[in-house]
């Protein structure tokens, strides 16, 4: 327990100065399980100023934060779903709808992480904690708040742009506009430069698409053949 209140399920991540613990709320009726990054030595106080500022309404999953001891607890609420590397992988059957779909989704997760201290956000978009629940379009970040080098914002958008090359891949039936949007991803300095990059391509993919659906099967092989062509002179 910890001060009375946090019932310890599980370890599920320990590395020096810092424990990654599934608990359960008992104060808490409708949502009782939790995750609670603990923090130790010098991460202790490195992660008490970040933590120092960070509000609820920054973050509807944060709960508290506080001192154990020489520990300093972080309390999220917890979440399930599939991993990002899970649900986007070569090979995978999604079609173009459900790929513009989930990449608003993601993306808009990852526009509010940019009000957060780089550390929490960069840790929140790491692979594994990018979850998509089995029931309902979403997208799900994980508080698992492990200990990460320097962060910036840039690093946050890059992050998210290497999430975004999982779910649109870029294949030859993806349309030009599409190729443009995957080159830019490094380019965005931020998430909102990111953000907004997507808002702009998004309607332009869609229309490529949709114009893809109408040619026939002889027009599709012979348009297959020329981005082949151009894509390789283009590598």
């Amino acid at each position: 327990m910890i001060r009375e209140r946090y019932k310890i399920v599980r370890i599920l991540y320990q590395r020096e100065e810092y424990m990654l613990a599934e608990a359960v709320d008992i104060q808490d009726r409708e949502t009782p399980v939790c995750l609670i990054n603990l923090y130790t030595g010098s991460l202790l106080h490195r992660y008490g100023r970040i933590y120092a500022d960070l509000r609820p309404e920054q973050c509807a999953a944060f709960h508290r934060v506080f001192l154990e001891g020489k520990t300093l607890a972080a309390v999220f609420s917890d979440c399930g779903g599939i991993p990002i590397d899970r649900m986007f992988f070569k090979g995978d059957k999604w079609r173009w709808p459900e790929r513009l779909e989930y990449t608003e989704l993601l993306l808009h997760a990852a526009l509010l992480l940019e009000e957060l201290p780089p550390e929490i956000g960069c840790a929140v978009l790491r692979s594994e904690n990018v979850l998509f629940p089995a029931y309902r379009r979403a997208v799900e970040l994980r508080y698992a708040v492990l200990p990460m080098g320097e962060m910036n914002r840039r690093e946050l958008a890059l992050m998210a742009g290497d999430h975004v090359r999982k779910i649109l891949p870029g294949g030859l039936t993806a349309p030009d506009e599409e190729i443009v949007f995957r080159g830019r991803l490094r380019d965005c300095p931020t998430m909102v430069a990111l953000y907004s990059a997507w808002r702009e391509a998004n309607g332009k993919i869609q229309a490529g698409y949709e114009e893809w659906e109408k040619k026939t099967w002889f027009k599709k092989g012979f348009i297959l053949l020329k981005r082949a062509v151009k894509r390789r002179r283009s590598e």
